[in-house]
């Protein structure tokens, strides 16, 4: 088994004592209340939501609406503890970087909480990132820590705060984290036992100022005792020599020795032997690779990436093979809501960048593609060029409709289009796109103006439906993220799926209302 990562000295958590700024009333800022008043600090916590802060000051804290006079007054504190979704040049983080007050992210506050004992003996960390598979690989390897009867959390971008798992009773010792490239940015500190990278591909490149920023905040999770990654991407290949530790590759093929990867219907191990020690290249099976869910390529790359980070843990094969079989996938991440009449209806809401998009789109041999939202910097022609054979239509929601309308003009302009779109954005997105080809059946639809975005949804279902026929699979894959529009991804594919089943309760063809 690996060596427990060094205790630091106390006095890492000396800002933490003082007066403390959390950027952020959300779930993250929350967490934090309550163990930094532990510590002694004085907690102020500044958001835009009225409603949030009130909730923060039932906690004990004080509290300040985040306005332009916030910045102007951070030198009264000490740190300042950010929301994750805060960017590095947001008026008050640009402040406190200008008057030499501490920034950490609500992860960095837990590792030096962890590491300084404050919840007794530091924990071991175990943490996934990537550009997609971040959720169902935490998942996996939660379950396959639990087959191992470890005392285990999933916990970070998965939805528990970190700091809620170490407070959490009974005492969990192993933590599952799965970590966005914002709380990596903000957690320069964390070196965990084992990290992993699935993939690295165009996403939240508006946040990090490009490509290299991204991959850097990314390549933090490679600084612990064992860095897996994974071989067939080409960007989390590279990450390989900056690892700090021990590299594991998986790969989809044969693996080579040092590596996780498939033989025939098995799962195989050749990095590691018996206890979770490095082995000497000999094949261990860790249980067949046709009982995995999701099913897939995709599917089959996080059970070997959790596999990985489990070994790396000194979980038996057996255990592996056992919680990897016992794993249910979650939520919108190729759900079946409804087949019907020869027409299978998908929500992968969770695909919300054009990497994740792609193999919800592969996976079915002819599709309407129900995408569209915020794409965050990232390109979409790549995507639509593969997938184009496949599309027997496409139904286009949200801000950057636009854009995805031109790339199928562009790389499948047979392909028929509808943009639906409130009326209040209608003089806007019914002019025509000079980029749409003429040859292209393409048409906007616009509704009333303020119609929710739930009946946006629902229209662009009926529109989806209209398309569709026997043997075609309506796909949820929206290549881009959601907060244009909705609440979260979750609530989109929420919106989907009561569309979808509305549209049967009313009528099967789902003609008009």
């Amino acid at each position: 088994m690996m060596a427990q990562s060094q205790r630091p000295d106390g006095d890492d958590l000396a800002p933490a004592r003082e007066r403390v700024l959390v950027a952020g009333a959300g779930v993250s800022g929350r967490a934090t209340i309550a163990p930094l008043q532990a510590l002694g600090a004085r907690v102020t916590v500044t958001d835009t939501d009225p409603a949030a802060l009130a909730a923060c000051a039932a906690l004990g804290a004080d509290t300040v609406v985040l306005d332009d006079d916030v910045p102007a007054r951070i030198g009264e504190f000490s740190l300042v503890v950010t929301s994750p979704g805060f960017r590095p040049d947001t008026p008050l983080l640009s402040a406190a970087a200008g008057a030499g007050v501490a920034v950490w992210g609500d992860v960095e506050l837990s590792w030096r909480i962890d590491r300084a004992g404050v919840y007794g003996p530091p924990r071991h960390w175990l943490v996934v990132t990537g550009t997609n598979g971040k959720t169902t690989t935490t998942s996996m390897l939660r379950s396959i820590l639990g087959a191992a009867d470890r005392s285990a959390a999933a916990c970070g971008n998965i939805g528990l705060p970190v700091l809620d798992a170490l407070t959490a009773e009974p005492r969990v010792e192993w933590l599952a984290v799965e970590l966005s490239s914002f709380q990596l940015y903000w957690a320069p500190s964390v070196r965990p036992d084992a990290g992993a990278v699935l993939n690295i591909a165009e996403d939240h490149l508006d946040w990090h100022g490009g490509m290299p920023g991204y991959v850097a905040a990314k390549a933090r999770a490679l600084s612990g005792d064992v860095a897996v990654v994974g071989l067939d991407d080409e960007n989390a290949a590279a990450l390989a020599p900056q690892a700090s530790g021990r590299v594991v590759g998986f790969r989809l093929g044969e693996p080579a020795p040092g590596e996780l990867g498939v033989a025939g219907d098995s799962l195989v191990d050749r990095a590691f032997g018996d206890g979770g020690v490095f082995g000497d290249g000999a094949r261990v099976a860790l249980g067949p690779a046709s009982g995995i869910t999701p099913p897939g390529p995709a599917g089959l790359l996080d059970a070997l990436a959790a596999a990985a980070l489990a070994r790396a843990a000194g979980v038996s094969a057996d255990a592996v093979a056992a919680g990897l079989a016992a794993h249910e996938v979650g939520p919108h991440r190729g759900q079946v809501v409804a087949a019907t009449d020869g027409v299978t209806w998908i929500d992968d809401s969770k695909a919300t960048n054009p990497h994740a998009a792609r193999p919800a789109l592969l996976a079915h041999d002819r599709v309407v593609w129900v995408g569209g939202g915020q794409l965050k910097g990232a390109a979409v022609d790549a995507l639509v060029a593969e997938v184009g054979p496949r599309l027997a239509g496409a139904v286009l929601i949200g801000v950057d409709a636009a854009k995805i309308a031109a790339a199928l003009a562009r790389h499948a302009p047979g392909v028929p289009v509808v943009r639906v779109v409130a009326g209040d954005d209608g003089d806007v997105q019914q002019r025509p796109d000079p980029a749409v080809q003429a040859e292209q059946p393409s048409r906007t639809r616009v509704l009333p103006p303020r119609t929710s975005a739930d009946d946006v949804m629902a229209a662009a279902v009926r529109e989806a439906a209209a398309l569709a026929t026997p043997g075609t699979a309506v796909v949820l894959a929206p290549a881009a993220a959601s907060l244009d529009m909705f609440r979260s991804y979750g609530h989109r594919g929420d919106a989907f799926a009561a569309a979808v089943t509305a549209g049967r309760n009313r009528d099967e063809r789902y003609d008009e209302p």
